[in-house]
């Protein structure tokens, strides 16, 4: 028996995932001024750097290199195991986000000792999210940056302005991923520079009771569901 996921669990699940990786990535541009949940700024400032004659460029470029890395590794290790062309109710998912959450609380454990070794995890649990699940009804899903959720966003409202039949979901997914992002980079931003609390820890615990509750309610609800008559 194989159950599509509900649009509404897809979209709150994708908006949950979008506002703790934007979070998580805060913290390390604050930090160690590195991203770890998308590149493109990195690369582009490593390059720079480069240019510039910088002497802190060895340095950016480790972090890059272990940032890229861990999130590769991280979505390989995804694709391997998880992903799906197709998001469906009975995949691992919460026992996915559990990892997920497990890796930044290394990451946080490892901060100040290693902290190489705490860009790799993030990056890693980064890299994982991305590729949970790729696509959706045509849309492709991005929860740990925006740009490919800008583009869509902006080429279907074009073609919706221009006299296309674009359905409101098309417009309502990207839309509210991109403003998840960005309330998850406030809050993250608010709770590294405005408190004192161990923000990723946090982060890492959201991941993991929400992981936990996902498989505990998953499980419940096939139960239930193979116990109704057939028709």
């Amino acid at each position: 028996m194989v159950i599509q996921a509900h649009p509404k669990w897809v979209i709150a699940g994708g908006c949950g995932l979008a506002f703790l990786g934007a979070a998580v990535n805060a913290c390390y541009l604050i930090r160690l001024d590195t991203s770890v949940s998308h590149l493109t700024g990195d690369v582009s400032k490593v390059a720079m750097n480069a240019v510039e004659g910088q002497t802190h460029l060895s340095g950016a470029a480790i972090n890059l290199l272990i940032a890229a890395m861990g999130f590769v590794l991280g979505a390989a290790t995804s694709g391997y195991f998880i992903h799906h062309p197709n998001i469906e109710f009975e995949r691992p998912y919460g026992r996915s986000i559990t990892v997920i959450g497990l890796c930044l609380a290394g990451a946080h454990f490892s901060f100040i000792p290693v902290p190489l070794l705490s860009i790799g995890l993030a990056g890693f649990a980064c890299g994982f999210q991305n590729a949970l699940a790729t696509h959706y009804r045509g849309l492709v899903l991005r929860t740990t940056h925006v740009t490919g959720l800008l583009t869509d966003l902006g080429t279907n409202l074009g073609m919706r302005l221009r006299g296309h039949r674009i359905a409101g979901w098309k417009l309502l997914i990207p839309s509210a991923l991109v403003l998840s992002f960005f309330a998850g980079a406030l809050f993250g931003t608010a709770l590294t520079t405005q408190l004192n609390l161990p923000a990723l820890l946090i982060w890492s615990l959201c991941y993991i009771t929400g992981g936990i509750g996902w498989t505990l309610f998953k499980h419940v609800f096939l139960a239930l569901k193979r116990k109704q008559p057939l028709d």
